[in-house]
């Protein structure tokens, strides 16, 4: 996840409005229909996943590991930069 868009000062997900995309994008290939007529789809632009499930957050300064509160916070203070391993 791109740094720029954790947000520590939330307290759970509950708070996120989940964008929908264009239903087409899962329902058609390159124009050409992949589901029948008529057929809906739900096509959010990201999940929340819930804490408990996650062990590390990839992000382009490296893995954050709890506590994710003072992690999110650090790497928000700082310029971006790269990490290798």
């Amino acid at each position: 996840a791109p740094c720029s868009t954790l947000d520590a000062s939330l307290a759970s997900g509950d708070q996120i409005v989940i964008e929908q995309r264009n239903p087409a994008e899962v329902t058609s290939f390159a124009g050409v229909a992949a589901a029948p007529d008529g057929a809906t789809a739900s096509n959010p632009a990201f999940d929340i996943t819930p804490a408990a499930f996650i062990t590390g957050i990839v992000t382009e300064t490296g893995v954050l590991r709890p506590p994710y509160e003072t992690e999110i916070q650090r790497v928000s203070a700082q310029p971006p930069e790269r990490v290798t391993p």
